[in-house]
């Protein structure tokens, strides 16, 4: 699933197509239960606490996690601690120009992100404190919402913060009576329906769960269970990044001790 999408051209340059599929295909190539290509990354923020990048195709998404600090009083008094969840779009992210302030989808992302985030992580261990999860869309370019809640899961593995298992997020949308994972912008332009899914695919347990459209019970259950798939592959190539960036640490630890060890003693 690594990798990086190979096309510069913006995709709000192009004109939207007339159509997303062609002869029972994606214009893309991908098939109906595959993703576009997908790159994560941690600790590319020097600054927060944790951070992660996420690419799915021309979707790219930058989330910085900072504290736990000390909550504020307007926020009411509680023993266990809080995630604040901030989603914004960058100017230049989509076709729409001139919008200042949070828009009405931007708040719906915040809401949506720290339900989802909430039921994850351990609010116990950072008790009357609060955790500030930024998220920035630097190119909307389709399920932005579910490649933010994934890369946000990430940043606060990177951050240290305990959490009773990752959280990975997929949308689907219906086109022409066909279920596409991980739609574009096109394709979600053209869907009928469509669904996120985010959940805990360790123990098993959905976090969040948003829906569009109208869903026959048939449908729901095949969408859920694209979704549920979808999840699996994500947490599997999220853990491997969490992995690679332990060994990389370790192995910088290893060599500034190494260095330092080299070091003739001060007289």
């Amino acid at each position: 699933m690594a990798g990086r999408d190979a096309q510069s051209v913006p995709w709000f340059a192009e004109e939207r197509p007339q159509a997303v599929l062609a002869d029972g295909a994606r214009l893309d190539g991908r098939s109906f239960e595959e993703f576009r290509s997908v790159f994560l990354k941690t600790g590319v923020i020097s600054q927060a606490s944790g951070s992660a990048y996420a690419e799915f195709g021309r979707t790219k998404v930058m989330v910085g996690v900072y504290g736990p600090r000390q909550s504020d009083r307007r926020q009411g008094y509680s023993e266990r601690g809080r995630l604040a969840c901030d989603v914004k779009l960058a100017t230049f992210a989509t076709r729409q120009r001139g919008i200042f302030g949070q828009s009405q989808e931007e708040r719906e992302h915040s809401a949506a992100m720290q339900t989802a985030l909430e039921a994850a992580a351990n609010l116990d261990s950072f008790p009357k404190a609060t955790v500030d999860v930024y998220c920035l869309v630097l190119e909307a370019g389709g399920s932005e919402l579910a490649v933010a809640i994934t890369a946000a899961a990430l940043a606060l593995a990177d951050a240290g913060i305990e959490l009773f298992d990752l959280v990975s997020a997929c949308s689907v949308s219906r086109v022409e009576g066909s279920l596409l994972l991980d739609p574009s912008a096109d394709e979600t332009h053209r869907e009928d329906g469509g669904l996120l899914l985010a959940m805990m695919p360790t123990v098993n347990e959905v976090t969040q769960l948003v829906s569009r459209g109208q869903w026959s019970g048939a449908e729901l259950k095949d969408g859920l269970e694209l979704a549920m798939g979808g999840c699996a592959q994500l947490d599997a190539a999220a853990r491997q990044c969490l992995r690679e960036a332990a060994a990389a640490a370790a192995a910088k630890q290893a060599a500034e001790d190494g260095a330092a060890a080299a070091q003739p003693a001060a007289a």
